[in-house]
């Protein structure tokens, strides 16, 4: 019998993106030619991984999983293709799975989580498994793991297109709940102004100078204009700066809701599915003409 080598499984696995111990058993039953094995792939699989592989997964969701003791959290973005598969069990199950191996084993990055046992193989073999099963690509994106400082809530909305972990130190419960669902509702990109990138501050800045330009206001007074426009910007992207979405009154900013509750946000994380992937847009006029054309050549 030919011996199956690592590499030659790895040829295989990257020619189909089968599950690694899939590829050695096809491997072994061909006696190690690989385009056998390969054929022998796809009877099982259907070769609907190697589709998928190229396809760009935009939906799926985002899991958390907390301790019981709430000191322990992870937040976890997991993708698929359509929102459809994001709602199925074998999926759900696979970031949840993923968010509690984390938590367990604070792997350094994706790779590292991947490589993690899980079911009958690694995280990695479920993953490719599931992507044969389903048809669909899947990917995991990103993590946070977070020891808290106080007490972790999280808050999931949307059919878990924005999940939110935040570590409060002091305050109740209620509070908690209810600073995890204004951080969802008006997506903070940082606690406090030490947060915001100085690049992202000089294009406000910028920008004022030059509507101000535009407005003919006095060259003397565009500075000044221009820091009260980021100044105003800062407390609307800082957690801390941003209005409390159920301030009765309209005017408490969470800082001010803070203070009065004896309580401080140690840190949080706000995850958007998708957010930053660039989804393919599909003219499905072009691609029904593209389809007939094609046919019309046959």
């Amino acid at each position: 019998m030919a011996e199956i080598t690592a590499s030659m499984v790895k040829e295989l696995r990257e020619k189909t993106d089968a599950p690694m111990m899939e590829c050695k058993k096809a491997l072994t039953e061909a006696g190690g030619d690989m385009d056998k094995a390969e054929e022998i792939l796809r009877v099982k699989l259907g070769n609907k991984a190697s589709k998928a592989a190229a396809r760009i997964a935009a939906e799926g969701i985002v899991g958390i999983s907390i301790a019981a003791d709430g000191k322990l959290g992870t937040i976890i973005e997991v993708n698929c293709e359509t929102d459809f598969v994001a709602k199925n069990d074998d999926f759900l199950a696979l970031v949840q799975n993923c968010a509690e191996l984390v938590s367990a084993n604070n792997p350094a990055d994706v790779a590292a989580l991947s490589a993690l046992p899980l079911g009958e193989g690694t995280v990695e073999s479920t993953r490719t498994a599931l992507v044969g099963k389903i048809g669909e690509n899947m990917s995991i994106r990103r993590f946070a793991r977070v020891e808290a400082k106080g007490q972790l809530f999280s808050y999931i909305h949307g059919g878990a297109k924005i999940g939110v972990l935040l570590d409060l130190v002091g305050g109740d419960e209620q509070l908690g709940r209810d600073i995890a669902m204004h951080i969802a509702a008006s997506k903070p990109k940082s606690l406090d102004s030490s947060g915001v990138s100085a690049e992202l501050i000089e294009a406000e800045r910028r920008i004022a100078i030059e509507k101000g330009r535009e407005a003919g206001k006095p060259e003397a007074m565009l500075e000044k204009i221009a820091e009260g426009t980021v100044q105003k910007f800062l407390k609307e992207v800082t957690l801390l700066g941003q209005i409390f979405v159920k301030a009765e009154d309209g005017k408490q900013t969470i800082e001010q809701l803070l203070k009065a509750k004896g309580a401080s946000v140690a840190s949080f994380t706000l995850y958007i599915v998708g957010e930053g992937i660039e989804k393919k847009v599909t003219d499905f006029a072009a691609e029904v003409a593209e389809q007939a054309a094609a046919a019309a050549k046959k």
